[in-house]
């Protein structure tokens, strides 16, 4: 393939994965991030709210992966305006990173959904189920419990999720930048078993040698523990939200697309969770 592709929210959990496997396919690749530009490589610095980062990181681009900012509970007035820009540039895919729990139209996201369906010569829309890392990023509140407290606190009672690895969903990335042909279709993409958070305590529990468990709370707690973990209060209330549509079974299944889209089976929550036991024996950095 010809020309770069542009990586937002490179430094992330996806796009810095992503940035590492393009580097190792030969892949023209520009990382953009919030932070100083990084050492050697390609490198911008951007914000969604600063359109003046948007030209020079577009620059030379045709792909484009999207990553939307962080927090913010409807990012659409950030982003349809620099997809617009893009498309004027010459940009001619878009891979968007959205979610299992967002529907294409809803407020938010599945506004920016919509916009490339109708506008983007060529797109994929990713809808990973929630993420595995969450368990082990010190920074994300359920991990910051778990490895503090020994418990992970939510509002989802029994509801069953399909936790995904970060890998898994940076693999199926990578093939919807990179393949001759674009996808032009949403990807909903799970790792391979439906799991309560009381199951992922108890796996947690067993690979780690920690008691670990899970403590159901009413919606207004949960959304009170968010906030005081330092998240705004309009994103606690849209994240408890998920919290009740998990507890009412909308992300109870498993899909086959990063086997269909990778040619390999997604990695399972037991093997993630032996990888990373030491995160809960003594601090050791997640990854």
């Amino acid at each position: 393939m010809s020309g770069r592709i542009l990586i937002t929210g490179g430094t992330g959990n996806t796009g810095r994965r992503i940035a590492t496997r393009l580097g190792e396919l030969g892949v023209s690749a520009r990382v953009a991030s919030r932070g100083a530009p990084g050492a050697g490589g390609d490198h911008v610095g951007f914000d969604w709210a600063d359109p003046a980062t948007h030209g020079p990181a577009l620059s030379g681009v045709d792909r484009v992966y999207l990553v939307a900012p962080g927090n913010v509970e409807d990012p659409s007035p950030l982003m349809v305006p620099f997809l617009e820009r893009a498309l004027v540039s010459g940009v001619r895919r878009f891979v968007l990173l959205s979610s299992s729990a967002i529907p294409e139209g809803a407020p938010g996201l599945g506004t920016v959904d919509r916009f490339l369906r109708e506008r983007a010569p060529g797109f994929a829309i990713l809808k990973p189920s929630w993420f595995m890392q969450n368990f082990v990023d010190p920074k994300h509140p359920h991990a910051a419990s778990l490895i503090g407290e020994g418990k992970v606190v939510t509002s989802t009672g029994a509801g069953r999720v399909g936790f995904v690895d970060a890998d898994d969903i940076a693999e199926v990335a990578v093939r919807a930048l990179v393949d001759e042909t674009p996808h032009n279709t949403a990807h909903v993409i799970t790792g391979p078993e439906a799991l309560d958070y009381a199951a992922v305590a108890a796996i947690l529990g067993r690979v780690s040698g920690r008691p670990m468990q899970h403590v159901h709370v009413d919606d207004d707690e949960a959304r009170r523990r968010l906030m005081a973990a330092g998240i705004p209060e309009p994103y606690a209330a849209l994240l408890v939200g998920l919290d009740a549509a998990i507890r009412a079974g909308a992300e109870e299944r498993v899909t086959e697309t990063v086997l269909r889209v990778t040619g390999r089976a997604p990695r399972s929550f037991e093997a993630f969770a032996q990888a990373h036991a030491r995160v809960f024996r003594g601090g050791a950095r997640a990854v």
